[in-house]
């Protein structure tokens, strides 16, 4: 019998590991006992479903079954390409020719004429020579960092990068050095420690942070990279399409277009779609292709898919994507929240956190905000310190300044009662 102040005590590692005699599947049993007891656990939310396409006012249904209406504020289609009208027509046009999957990798048969010009558009609106297109976005770090550094090579990550790339550097075999979130005096307190017979210097970081919806310093580590021999790979998943002078992502933002190794960036978020991407040099490219592991034992991203994505990119190659009214309506749910008491970090992006900082009250308060009309993502441990945790707001471009109105009225409402604002 799970009761309320065991539950409470019981953390998500607890269940990571087989207990001392324990059946291989024994931990499953536990976390069904808990995730059955009736205490909240900040799962409940997890794995709702949509039921139709994403936008501002959606219908979702719970897991016991029951439906009932949202604004969205969950969704990484910050520019809603996901349902352009031009973007879908690109996609059933690629459908009818090419059919739902590709069938082969895609350094058999995998891929089309589509893809190619997927890759080139991408490799242009970054002012690299090259692109690679992955099926996957958490394949493409890990088969972009796990092909390029072995075990005599050192790569240094910003603390709060995405998992992937956590685990695309354990997967390496690399040294992995950590320095706390934009901390750029300690990131050199690393770099000047490296020796010089160290052979691959790889700093790793996010373009846009996605669990903060803060930039990278990337103005400093290009300094230091030059200043200590290493190579710069920036993740710009949430950047790309958003930020920039024309949305090109945090090196257009620092000035530093084509300038960066490895530009990193998933097509699922933007642009709407699936799968990542890096570009870079054609040798790096070329490389990739062949020693990718993640590239080269997966099935290609269906045609349909790339179709989509062309004409999502050529939007954005035009700043014609919606850019500005998307960080228009986030710049005016920030004000609204700041301005209603909220602690929202220091996000430049379409992310907007709000740090709620007790883990019970998080649960409590995602729960009642989904039966009151709003959907929003929940962040704690593993993804954040549990003194940390927060809700994740996500701006749509589509959204209207009333949907927000109300949305932050009901936010407002439920944070008064739990006393997290005035």
């Amino acid at each position: 019998m799970v009761t309320e102040s065991k539950c409470l005590n019981i953390k998500f590692e607890n269940f990571i590991n087989t207990e001392p005699g324990e059946d291989l599947f024994g931990k499953t049993e536990r976390v069904n006992q808990v995730l059955t007891s009736g205490i909240l656990t900040g799962n409940e939310g997890l794995g709702m479903q949509l039921m139709h396409k994403v936008q501002p006012e959606s219908v979702i249904k719970e897991k016991n079954g029951e439906k009932h209406n949202v604004i969205m504020l969950g969704s990484n289609s910050y520019l809603n390409l996901s349902t352009n009208p031009k973007v879908m027509k690109g996609a059933r046009e690629a459908l009818e020719k090419f059919g739902y999957g590709m069938g082969a990798v895609s350094n058999y048969a995998g891929i089309t004429d589509l893809h190619r010009e997927l890759e080139q558009r991408i490799a242009d609106f970054y002012n690299a020579e090259d692109c690679i297109v992955f099926p996957s976005g958490y394949g493409t770090n890990i088969g972009v960092i796990s092909a390029l550094c072995h075990e005599e090579d050192i790569i240094i990550n910003d603390s709060a990068n995405h998992a992937s790339i956590f685990d695309g550097c354990r997967l390496s075999g690399a040294q992995i050095k950590i320095y706390p979130h934009s901390n750029i005096n300690y990131l050199e307190k690393i770099l000047s420690k490296i020796p010089e017979t160290t052979k691959g210097r790889l700093i790793i970081t996010d373009g846009v942070f996605s669990m903060d919806g803060d930039m990278a310093k990337l103005d400093k580590i290009f300094e230091l990279a030059q200043k200590y021999r290493c190579k710069i790979m920036v993740d710009d998943a949430h950047g790309v399409g958003i930020v920039g002078p024309t949305g090109r992502g945090t090196s257009e933002h620092y000035g530093l277009l084509g300038k960066i190794d490895l530009n990193v960036g998933m097509l699922s978020k933007g642009p709407g779609g699936l799968g990542g991407y890096c570009a870079a040099s054609k040798n790096i490219v070329q490389y990739l292709r062949l020693y990718a592991r993640t590239y080269f034992f997966s099935t290609a991203l269906p045609a349909s898919v790339a179709g989509g994505l062309n004409e999502g990119f050529k939007l954005m190659e035009k700043d014609k994507a919606g850019r500005r009214e998307l960080l228009d309506k986030t710049e005016y749910l920030k004000t609204k929240l700041e301005n209603n008491g909220f602690d929202i970090g220091h996000s430049e992006s379409a992310i907007v956190p709000v740090m709620i900082y007790n883990e019970e009250i998080l649960f409590k308060l995602y729960q009642e905000l989904r039966s009151q009309g709003v959907y929003v993502n929940i962040v704690t441990y593993p993804a954040v310190r549990r003194k940390e945790c927060r809700l994740r707001l996500c701006a749509m471009k589509e959204l209207s300044y009333k949907q927000i109105d109300k949305s932050v009225d009901i936010i407002t409402k439920k944070g008064k009662e739990y006393g997290i604002i005035k």
